[in-house]
């Protein structure tokens, strides 16, 4: 079987083609020529598609399907398909399912239902037992099974011996912890951003020092322990900072940023709209800033969709009652494209989320794999319901302006176009 992509623009530091338009044949799933123009036959399937740009294939390191348990939310058939068509090859599955995915068996559920996708999925197994931050769950024999990483989805852990002693286990071998940023005592029955609209509209704030204090502590912990950390989606100027400074003391820290806390603020909260509720909360325009610049700088070294599908009857309630999450498959690439330049945009989906999970990396190089997104980032559009591929439809950017549409991808040997 024989793909050919037509007048591709290749955005891949790593090729000798990086930021050339060609051609690219692909068959049996490996990369056979990158040329200037090749001829097609009959048996190609040919894609040919307005300003199409392809990168090696974006990774995003923070989503949540349902399933198992929550079905209605979404199932892992339509979730990849839905990853697919917004252009990630790789995505990698939190633990907020029933059961939770804290022993072997539950790992190798999701790997199974995952197969034969074009789409790969990996599975972020819970830190802890039922992730309720009390006993460790079995690491070593969950990672032997396929998990990438370990942590309580949105479920900061209180306890601070657990978190040292999940440190110093992992590096046994060589897992990777993440700490969700959020002293619960600080933060405890919050539903936004603790400052000026949260007051005007009456709403109990959730103060930055909430995230503050949690990563600090999980940073003094690394200092102390060794071993790797991963903060996932931070969304405060401090925050910044400490990780900053981490990481000039040689600390093994990574953190990732979501795609929604780069471009939206609480300004969003003054329709009481339930979509725009999310965890951490939407944080100020400042901080926003901070963010981009970090990412710019290498501070943050990945961003994230943080998809998290909310079935209608946990969603469109009042605001206070509504369960915090919003999908972000579909818009994430319109909205990071919005903000920063395609370059960054696409290392900060790529390369950096691979290295840090220990995943292999591709590279658009004849003899390759084909391991491919494909994208417009050109394209202007208003984000409608229309543009929503999930089962649930909660999504913070309805009616948002985004810059640049993914395409589809080709993975596995399989070509998906949205």
């Amino acid at each position: 079987m024989s793909t050919l992509l037509k007048s591709a623009t290749i955005i891949d530091p790593s090729s000798q083609f990086n930021n050339q338009k060609k051609d690219i044949l692909i068959t049996d799933g490996v990369i056979e020529k990158i040329e200037n123009s090749i001829p097609t036959k009959p048996n190609y399937t040919v894609v040919s598609l307005e300003n199409l740009h392809v990168s090696c294939g974006w990774f995003d390191t923070s989503v949540s399907f349902g399933e198992p348990g929550f079905e209605e939310r979404e199932t892992i058939a339509n979730g990849l398909q839905t990853a697919a068509k917004s252009g990630f090859t790789t995505v990698a599955i939190n633990s907020n399912t029933n059961p939770f995915i804290d022993n072997k068996s539950a790992v190798e559920f999701l790997i199974n239902k995952g197969k034969g996708f074009a789409t790969t999925l990996f599975p972020i197994a819970s830190l802890t037992q039922k992730s309720e931050g009390k006993e460790m769950a079995e690491l070593y024999d969950m990672q032997q099974s396929g998990a990438i990483a370990f942590g309580d989805y949105n479920k900061s852990i209180a306890n601070d011996n657990l978190m040292k002693v999940a440190l110093l286990y992992a590096q046994n071998f060589d897992g990777l912890i993440l700490s969700f940023p959020k002293n619960n005592s600080i933060a405890a029955g919050g539903l936004a951003n603790e400052g000026n609209n949260s007051t005007k509209l009456g709403l109990k704030g959730i103060p930055a020092l909430a995230e503050h204090l949690q990563i600090a502590r999980d940073l003094f912990l690394l200092e102390y322990t060794g071993g790797k950390l991963h903060i996932p989606t931070i969304s405060t100027t401090v925050s910044v900072k400490l990780i900053k400074e981490a990481k000039k003391k040689g600390l093994h820290v990574t953190c990732s940023v979501s795609a929604h806390h780069l471009t939206l603020t609480d300004d969003e909260l003054h329709g009481f709209d339930s979509n725009v509720k999310v965890t951490p909360p939407l944080r100020t325009q400042k901080d926003c800033n901070a963010l981009i610049k970090a990412v710019k700088d290498g501070i943050i070294d990945i961003i994230t969709s943080d998809h998290n599908p909310i079935d209608i009857e946990h969603k469109k309630v009042e605001f206070s009652a509504a369960k915090n999450g919003t999908i972000g498959l579909e818009s994430c690439f319109g909205a990071v494209n919005s903000v920063l330049t395609l370059e960054e945009s696409i290392e900060a989906l790529t390369t950096k989320p691979r290295a840090i999970f220990d995943l292999e990396t591709t590279s658009i190089t004849v003899g390759e794999k084909a391991d491919i997104s494909l994208f417009n980032p050109k394209l202007k559009y208003t984000f409608a319901k229309e543009n929503i591929l999930s089962a649930s439809k909660n999504s913070a950017f309805l009616g948002k302006e985004l810059n640049g549409k993914a395409y589809g991808i080709f993975a596995n040997n399989k070509l998906v176009i949205h």
